[in-house]
């Protein structure tokens, strides 16, 4: 049991029974005239967000849709993707959602793996879309292109493709009566969620709809001081617990945010609905532009900001970024991959009012596992991801999967929860290695200390074996984001015949640092680590890039950066 915790809050909730369905009826209910989506012109207000999400719902079983078949979302951010992520779930469908700049052939092995039987797409991606389904052998016997917004505009010069399936107009959809929304019950897939996982292996996690609500209640409840209920209808409603909350909390129902995170990651899903049971006002962005979202939380007063280490990074090398007045932000929160604790000191300066709150969690744990307290008066120690969210439990393990590490010690990250999910979907085999007794094994390597932060070193298969002893990544990196030159760093293992493999690090320097300067950068930051780390654990070589390869949801390469090394 953790001797850390939030001020005021329990460390157990009372789950209602529902769904996110009855989430979002709520906060319609709570605040109807409120903004929900602002993108470009269009602004939905959460009445009108639910009563849209009804309208698509029945527009899809009128299509033949049937409770408890599969649906993807197949669409860059926009105000629609939420209407139809919502619309899918009220029909009882389980939602599929995918990358939509994936090529054709990885697109139809999901299709394929999911059984969708209908895509909402958009027109920016349908070219994409296309071959995945042109045979009429796949399970898609029904296509929806949204319209084109301001965060989601139409292509420049494309022609519409043609499908092999029966196409319907997304506005079309809309035209149908807001009926009531499909019963579920809990234990009813609500995503079917790719992840690459710890196995490398492409496949989709079973995300059942008590999962979802409860994680979705978690991270809303830690994010606004809050505890969940239900009212007379069944809706699900927060309650802000008196004395729990800080200035940076969210307040229900009178704060700004920005969605920026990939909708159809896990992270933007489950976030979004988090802010929904919040009541926040959500400004979609589509293409990332660091200028226009400084922009835009100035001209809004946005109180969260919410994205991955490599936004963060990105908006603190914006020229002048610390001449603005950021001052309205209360709270910046960053997931998907660990954030260095001097891009945390970074953060701190240019948002001077907010707390600065990590993030941990995994796909096969819905989202949310862990995450930073809201709380200045609790400032976590460096490097620490958080505190273990309610109703969650973590073990650090030896590589045996059975042996817990003593306090502070690295090892495996182990976590038990309501909110893990159901497995992998058609992969009994890979399910039965990653769940066992109710516990995930994460992949992940951390530490979990007497107090009960939880700090990750890397992966496990990112450990990398120099002369028979464990060298981790994380710290290392750490270690060389400290150097006032560089803006961002991964640390991978080449094979070396000799030890096994050695540590060799990727960096892009920060704007401004004259060419002259990187010309001896590389040997100046490997003095800099080696000044800083045991003799086994120095960096052997150092590959100065312009950029850094990230996915589409803000994670360095690292495949692609072992590759790099391997051939160099």
């Amino acid at each position: 049991m953790t001797t850390t915790w939030p001020a005021g809050l329990p460390r157990s909730l009372d789950y209602p029974a529902g769904s996110v369905a009855d989430l979002l009826a709520g906060t319609a209910r709570a605040h109807p005239d409120r903004t929900a989506l602002i993108d470009g012109e269009v602004r939905l207000t959460y009445a009108e967000l639910y009563e849209r999400s009804l309208r698509v719902a029945q527009g899809l079983r009128g299509r033949g849709v049937a409770p408890g078949e599969a649906v993807a979302v197949h669409m860059p951010n926009s105000v629609w993707f939420t209407v139809a992520y919502y619309g899918i779930l009220l029909a009882g469908a389980a939602v599929v959602p995918v990358n939509p700049t994936q090529p054709p052939l990885a697109l139809r092995r999901q299709l394929d793996d999911s059984g969708a039987v209908a895509v909402l797409s958009h027109p920016l991606v349908a070219a994409r879309l296309a071959p995945a389904v042109e045979d009429g052998s796949s399970s898609v016997r029904l296509v929806s292109l949204a319209p084109p917004t301001a965060a989601a505009p139409a292509p420049e010069g494309e022609a519409a493709p043609a499908f092999a399936v029966a196409v319907v107009a997304f506005d079309e959809l809309l035209t149908a009566d807001a009926a009531p929304a499909t019963a579920v019950d809990g234990d009813t897939v609500a995503h079917l969620a790719f992840t690459g996982g710890t196995t490398g292996v492409p496949k989709a996690v079973r995300v059942l709809h008590r999962n979802l609500i409860v994680n979705v209640l978690q991270v809303a409840c830690w994010r606004s001081a809050a505890v969940p209920y239900s009212d007379e209808r069944g809706h699900i409603l927060l309650r802000q617990v008196p004395g729990a909350v800080t200035p940076h909390h969210i307040p229900l129902g009178a704060a700004t945010g920005i969605s920026i995170a990939p909708l159809f990651h896990g992270m933007g899903m489950v976030s979004q609905s988090a802010f929904v049971a919040a009541g926040v006002t959500m400004t979609v962005f589509g293409r990332f532009d660091a200028v226009g979202y400084l922009d835009t939380i100035e001209r809004l007063g946005v109180h969260a900001v919410t994205g991955s280490p490599a936004l963060c990074h990105a908006l603190l090398a914006v020229p002048g970024v610390r001449e603005r007045d950021l001052s309205c932000v209360r709270v910046v929160s960053s997931g998907s991959a660990p954030i260095d604790p001097a891009a945390v000191a970074e953060l701190a300066e240019i948002f001077p009012r907010a707390v600065i709150s990590d993030g941990y969690g995994l796909t096969e744990a819905t989202m949310g596992v862990a995450i930073s307290p809201l709380d200045s008066a609790m400032p976590r120690p460096a490097g620490s991801t958080g505190l273990v969210l309610f109703d969650t439990e973590v073990e650090i393990r030896e590589p045996d999967g059975a042996t817990p590490v003593a306090a502070g010690e690295r090892g495996e990250v182990w976590v038990r929860g309501p909110q893990i999910t159901d497995g992998y979907h058609g992969h009994p085999e890979l399910t039965a290695a990653q769940y066992a007794d109710g516990w995930l094994r994460t992949g992940d390597l951390g530490t979990l200390d007497a107090q009960g932060w939880l700090s990750l070193v890397g992966r496990a298969k990112d450990m990398l074996i120099y002369k028979g002893y464990n060298v981790y990544p994380g710290p290392l990196e750490n270690v060389l984001r400290e150097h006032p030159a560089v803006a961002q760093a991964s640390v991978v293992g080449r094979p070396h015949q000799e030890h096994g493999e050695i540590p060799v690090a990727f960096v892009s320097v920060k704007a401004g640092v004259p060419a002259a300067e990187r010309t001896v950068l590389a040997g100046e930051l490997m003095a800099y680590v080696a000044q800083r780390v045991a003799p086994y654990q120095r960096v052997r070589e150092v590959t100065i890039v312009e950029e850094l390869p990230l996915s589409a949801t803000g994670k360095i390469l690292k495949t692609e950066l072992r590759r790099r090394a391997a051939a160099s």
